[in-house]
Order: C-alpha cells, then sequence, then structure tokens
C-alpha cells in the first residue's frame, strides 16, 4: 500500500459492494480495490469492521469453476453488505 493512500472509509467500502452488486464495478475491479489494503499490514488500522469487509472483497472475483460462476454469488455478497451494515451501526467510528 502507498503510504499516501489512505485506509478507505466504510462509506467507501460500502459503495464498491454495492457496485458489485448493480453491475457497476466489475468483481475483478472490487478484488484489485481491496488488494491494496489486504497486501498491507492490518497494523494501526483501528476499524476491524472496515477490514473485515475489505478482506471480503479481496476474494471476491474467485471462480467456481470454467462456467463463469464465482464462488461467492450474488446472493451471498448482498449478505456481506446487509452484516456490513449491521456491524457498522452496533460499532460507531471512535
Amino acid at each position: 500500500m502507498d503510504a499516501a493512500q489512505p485506509f478507505p472509509t466504510r462509506r467507501e467500502i460500502d459503495v464498491w459492494i454495492t457496485a458489485v452488486l448493480a453491475g457497476t464495478r466489475t468483481r475483478d475491479e472490487a478484488d484489485r480495490w481491496a488488494a491494496q489494503w489486504h497486501r498491507a499490514s492490518a497494523g494501526g488500522v483501528e476499524d476491524e469492521v472496515a477490514w473485515w469487509a475489505l478482506d471480503l472483497l479481496h476474494g471476491i472475483d474467485m471462480p467456481a469453476g470454467p462456467d463463469g460462476t464465482f464462488i461467492h454469488d450474488d446472493d451471498q455478497v448482498r449478505q456481506w453488505l446487509s452484516e456490513f451494515r449491521r456491524r457498522c451501526g452496533l460499532t460507531p467510528l471512535r
């Protein structure tokens, strides 16, 4: 991760997950975006909810097989988004 690249906000993460579901961003784009921070150490990142969601986004494009389906289908991604929003409400930022 570039030192100048700030850790994404919860809002940015929500936008990316929503965009994948809407089809305005590809799963590959979301995976690459999340990978920027996934490769970096979690040290110093205090927002465990955001880290949890980035971990899910990194790998969202994993294929289930040669037929073009994904290990994590849209229903599961919707569940992630719902859980992310629930966790955001339970764990407000400091």
